[in-house]
């Protein structure tokens, strides 16, 4: 089944919000996610605490996925795209390495509170890094959930998410959370914890359901809490 995402308009821009946990800015030829937590197993293997290795080829491959339907020409990476600086092992280097190759984009890290310990990005990644922010467009991208007078933010630092209930059945997934002056992004990466959300007059929640995003009615949603 063809993944099906939605478009909305903002700051009198059409975006499209993917399935694949991904921001599309056709105008600019921008793909933006936030949150991939690159190295986050092997911080906790160091620890003595297994978590499944496959974490970061499940999160390449769909990276993948939405560069291909998208066709952008850059890809803006919203914070915290390292987990630790344990985490960032040779392995870990490689592989991104490896895919990196694959993909002829512009590709920017704005950096967050967990690429704080980055001087740099490996060569080989071939990434730029900037902070606090990057302005483009309408729109201003940055980690932390900041309104901007004249721009449209998209943000990410909570990973949003929101549960949905019907009858005895109760659902928890991640989400865009779409405020009048602020957008913060899903957690890119399956593997991390979320913020649950319940929008507030004029703010539209869009939860991600397997291959569709759909938007969620505000009587549907929990009260708002953390995680």
């Amino acid at each position: 089944m063809a993944a099906r995402g939605i478009t909305v308009r903002i700051s009198g821009t059409d975006v499209d919000l993917c399935p694949e946990r991904a921001l599309h800015w056709p105008e600019g030829g921008v793909l933006a996610v936030a949150d991939l937590h690159w190295g986050k197993p092997e911080s906790f293997h160091q620890h003595g605490i297994p978590l499944p290795p496959e974490v970061l080829e499940d999160d390449l491959a769909r990276l993948s996925a939405a560069l291909r339907a998208t066709r952008a020409r850059r890809l803006l990476l919203v914070g915290d795209l390292v987990h630790s600086r344990r985490g960032l092992t040779p392995e870990v280097i490689e592989r991104v390495a490896a895919w990196r190759s694959g993909h002829d984009v512009e590709m920017v890290l704005v950096r967050g509170n967990h690429d704080r310990h980055l001087d740099s990005l490996p060569a080989s990644w071939r990434m730029a890094l900037v902070e606090p922010h990057l302005d483009e467009g309408p729109f201003r991208f940055s980690h932390h959930p900041e309104p901007a007078r004249g721009r449209y933010v998209w943000a990410g630092h909570l990973h949003p998410t929101v549960r949905l209930s019907t009858g005895a059945d109760r659902l928890r997934l991640p989400c865009f959370h779409l405020g009048t002056e602020v957008g913060v992004l899903p957690a890119f990466s399956a593997f991390t914890g979320g913020m649950d959300i319940r929008p507030r007059s004029g703010e539209r929640l869009f939860a991600i359901a397997g291959d569709a995003v759909v938007e969620v009615p505000p009587s549907r949603s929990s009260r708002r809490t953390r995680g």
